[in-house]
């Protein structure tokens, strides 16, 4: 399969995955970031074994210092990437909050109402951590 036909592959499977993400409770969602969070610390040694393959093939196909520095997953990324999911379930639920309400001359009251978006795409460089970030803020928001 070739790259176009993985991305359209994926954006398939994420926009079926929103219709059902964007109907899920808040209770829902927290339960699954903090499990999410639970997982990474208790899968952190396979995780390491994976990235030190992921190391090898970076630095056998010629990946700067730098960016093979970017994609080192360390305790502490495992540490951090949990941390920052557990705190994305503390937040308030954003989904169905009302933002200004304004009256119009006529009357009719309009306000902005926060909905999911439906399906996010991110691009960004070889950082693990960050696929954690947006991953759990997508969730929270109702997103896939």
């Amino acid at each position: 399969m070739d790259i176009a036909q993985t991305i359209q592959q994926m954006a398939s499977e994420a926009k079926k995955a929103a219709a059902v993400i964007s109907r899920c409770t808040s209770d829902q969602k927290n339960r699954v970031l903090t499990a999410m969070a639970d997982l990474l610390e208790q899968q952190a040694e396979w995780i390491f074994q994976e990235n030190r393959k992921d190391l090898e093939r970076a630095a056998a196909a010629g990946l700067s210092a730098a960016m093979i520095d970017r994609l080192t997953v360390s305790e502490k990324t495992i540490a951090s990437m949990a941390a920052g999911l557990r705190e994305v379930a503390a937040y308030a639920d954003p989904v169905g909050t009302m933002g200004e309400t304004q009256i119009r001359p006529n009357g009719l009251r309009v306000a902005r109402m926060r909905i999911p978006l439906g399906v996010i795409g991110i691009i960004y460089e070889s950082r693990p951590n960050v696929t954690i970030d947006a991953a759990g803020l997508c969730l929270k928001s109702g997103n896939a």
